[in-house]
């Protein structure tokens, strides 16, 4: 008997990509978001249906037309219980799988290489993909972000190799089982769900011990600390790691780094991403291609296709000579890295000009959780930047009861850095864009909400 899928909240990017690969696979799909994005528009055109709302006579629809079918409903984390489909069909007792199930389930038919860790999921499943996509042409990827040589956050077919993008932020780590499990390093985050950083390790001890083979960050001294795999990569030695890559160039175009397996040394590389945090993380993508036999050659000549995912230090564009990047970094460690990396080009770019170009940071909070548990190192990391605009927090579903605002952040910000300014919202900035910003600006848009919409609301301003 086929399967019918309907996702309760299809538009987020980890539910849309398992919606598609369902439809990829063959199965009927239906899901409801209250916003249309995208991804809802992709999978419209191919044949599933979308609804704009949230009410119960959607299920009622969903189990009228497809009576001839299997019908499961998917719900992801962000899904309250007081959601209007999810207690419908509670109350009904209709069969509801978390996402992660899903997930899991797909993993079971390949050989999966599964990539976990607090910070550069997305672009290490990105590097992956791309590579094992080049060298064997026989993988299938599901990410949480899109994925350029596909241009989607998933492509399924019947390959031998999955790359899955796996989350830790809800505990559902324990579902899945790999044949390559890669921890990318271990931060304290999502506070809405964990209380500190050994209740993290151990999400993450579950997703080691599913594992067949376990690839680490030797780099990450909690990841080095709590676990033990005789697979490691390293960006800063050769030696006691199974594969490293030390940089000897690092500029705002490449980076450049000498490779070795085993502290032995085999080749020069030319990477063409900028920054260290992505050396990590396509040293990863090499080490797991390399553990399931892939050619190192073969690897080498790859290389020069690989890009970043969108909204991962993702040029927008210049508006009157100020150059707009989005990235979504929104914990103080990725807002770290994203800074490092435009400094960077703007240390590039001031070789060549008298002007003193300056770096913007634009901040939306994600989560009023995360503002009230990281307001220090926020404010710590953003007043690195030239000027500092923090916008009001972006509150994912969350409830305020303490009346938490990015207050807490600029109030921090401003002892150390006198240039920042709390701005209510992207149509502000939008509005006053030309006395908040002078040309030469290099302008970093952080954050994990809807920040992203920026460039499209200055460019309508502007038309």
């Amino acid at each position: 008997m086929k399967s019918h899928f309907h996702f309760i909240g299809i538009g987020g990017i980890g539910m849309s990509a398992l919606a598609m690969g369902l439809l990829q696979k063959g199965c009927s799909i239906s899901g409801s978001d209250l916003v249309k994005n995208d991804e809802t528009n992709k999978l419209e055109k191919l044949g599933a249906v979308i609804f704009t709302s949230q009410v119960p006579q959607n299920i009622e629809f969903v189990t009228s037309k497809f009576t001839n079918r299997l019908i499961n409903f998917v719900v992801s984390s962000a899904i309250k219980p007081e959601n209007q489909e999810f207690s419908y069909c509670k109350e009904k007792n209709l069969s509801i799988k978390h996402r992660s199930e899903i997930l899991a389930m797909l993993m079971r038919t390949y050989t999966a290489l599964a990539i976990a860790g607090s910070h550069g999921k997305t672009s290490t499943s990105t590097f992956l993909s791309t590579i094992l996509e080049l060298c064997t042409s026989n993988s299938s990827s599901i990410t949480g972000g899109i994925i350029p040589i596909y241009n989607s956050n998933c492509h399924l077919e019947n390959t031998k190799y999955l790359v899955a993008e796996v989350d830790e932020s809800d505990g559902t780590i324990d579902k899945y089982k790999s044949d390559i499990g890669i921890i990318n390093n271990i931060d304290f985050d999502h506070c809405d769900h964990f209380s500190n950083l050994s209740e993290v390790i151990s999400s993450f001890k579950s997703f080691a011990k599913n594992s067949k083979k376990l690839l680490l960050n030797f780099d990450c001294e909690t990841s080095r600390k709590n676990f033990y795999s005789k697979y490691k990569w390293s960006n800063s030695t050769a030696k006691n790691v199974t594969y490293a890559i030390i940089p000897t160039e690092i500029n705002s175009k490449y980076t450049i780094g000498k490779y070795y397996e085993n502290g032995n040394f085999i080749s020069n590389l030319n990477i063409p991403i900028p920054g260290q945090h992505n050396l990590s993380n396509i040293t990863a993508a090499i080490a797991a291609s390399r553990m399931i036999g892939v050619d190192f050659i073969k690897i080498k000549k790859n290389l020069k296709y690989l890009k970043l995912p969108k909204k991962r230090f993702e040029f927008r564009g210049q508006i009157d000579e100020r150059s707009l990047y989005d990235d979504y970094a929104h914990h103080p460690n990725e807002i770290k890295e994203t800074i490092k990396l435009g400094r960077l080009f703007i240390k590039q770019k001031n070789n060549n000009e008298f002007q003193k170009n300056r770096l913007i940071a634009l901040f939306q909070p994600h989560r009023y959780s995360r503002v009230k548990q990281f307001n220090k190192e926020f404010a710590e990391e953003l007043s690195k930047a030239d000027i500092i605009y923090v916008t009001s927090i972006y509150g994912a579903g969350e409830g305020n009861e303490e009346k938490i605002t990015s207050k807490m952040i600029t109030d921090l910000i401003y002892k150390k850095n006198k240039n920042v300014s709390y701005i209510n919202n992207y149509y502000e900035v939008s509005k006053n864009f030309y006395e908040l910003t002078q040309k030469g600006d290099l302008i970093l848009n952080m954050g994990a909400g809807d920040c992203h919409n920026f460039w499209s609301i200055l460019n309508e301003k502007n038309n």
